[in-house]
């Protein structure tokens, strides 16, 4: 009998309990099965997603590296330019299908960055500029991505006689790695601007910077010849063989953004401007 009470004041208790602390269990309970479920949601839908988007750029990288061999292939008859102007509407169709439809993934980042260099191998400036402002509006999470993003964006603009836009930008923020290059930015809008001194101050600060990390740019050192500054060379020193290191990665995302052809042959520009007088 005592046995029974026993069991039925247990019984009593675990009830009461229940009655307390039941709704935090089933509370529990869901937070579990919400983050199950949630995470078979993610993986059946969003990272099926990055997978869609991985592929189509793969198709759009290809395309574009057949484009690249094709245009380096020399001297060409108007049958292959044809063929390649046909590739590439294909190329930015197969681009703007990509933004359209993953415009928040790096694989859309990419694709316009190619693009861009499209456009602006075209003169197609105008077009650039359009590009690379979608660019800008992606987050990918990386600042030296949005720093390059910035600066080949401001060259554009500059390159389409935009000079208030490209001021602009070269005026936001941007990682210190990213200093040289804005100040080298900086410097070819004063050129644009005829600011001869304006300009020297900025290449000469661009030149500390990459003289103090051991980091040499003929370019940069031609637009100060062309300005009529003599700068020493930049020794550099032999680069370590399988040691990968972040300033290595930030030096060549600037150098990616020089867009050094170009830049030589302003450089050069410059500098027969500046001795003939005209």
């Amino acid at each position: 009998m005592s046995e029974t009470k026993n069991n039925g004041f247990a019984d009593s208790q675990s009830i009461n309990a229940l009655k307390m602390h039941g709704e935090k269990i089933i509370y529990a309970v869901l937070l579990v099965l919400a983050a199950f479920f949630g995470w078979q949601y993610y993986q059946k839908h969003y990272a099926k997603v990055d997978t869609v988007a991985a592929d189509k750029y793969t198709v759009i990288s290809d395309r574009n590296d057949q484009i690249v061999l094709a245009a380096a292939n020399g001297a060409q008859d108007e049958a292959t330019k044809k063929l390649i102007a046909e590739e590439e509407t294909k190329l930015f169709a197969d681009i703007d299908a990509l933004v359209a439809e993953h415009g928040d993934t790096a694989y859309a980042w990419q694709a316009l960055m190619i693009k861009a260099r499209h456009q602006t191998d075209n003169d197609d400036l105008a077009g650039a500029v359009t590009t690379l402002s979608q660019a800008t509006a992606i987050d990918t999470g990386d600042e030296g991505l949005a720093a390059i993003t910035k600066i080949r964006y401001a060259r554009a603009m500059l390159a389409n006689n935009d000079i208030d836009g490209a001021t602009a930008v070269a005026n936001e923020t941007m990682p210190e790695a990213f200093e040289p290059s804005r100040q080298e930015l900086l410097g070819d809008i004063a050129v644009a601007k005829n600011d001869t001194e304006s300009a020297k101050k900025a290449y000469l600060a661009a030149w500390d910077l990459l003289k103090a990390r051991q980091e040499n740019r003929a370019v940069l050192s031609l637009k100060l010849q062309a300005l009529g500054v003599i700068v020493d060379p930049i020794e550099v020193p032999t680069p370590i063989v399988n040691q990968p290191t972040q300033q290595a990665a930030e030096v060549q995302g600037e150098q990616d953004v020089a867009e050094p052809a170009q830049a030589v042959a302003d450089a050069s520009a410059e500098t027969q401007t500046t001795q003939t007088g005209n």
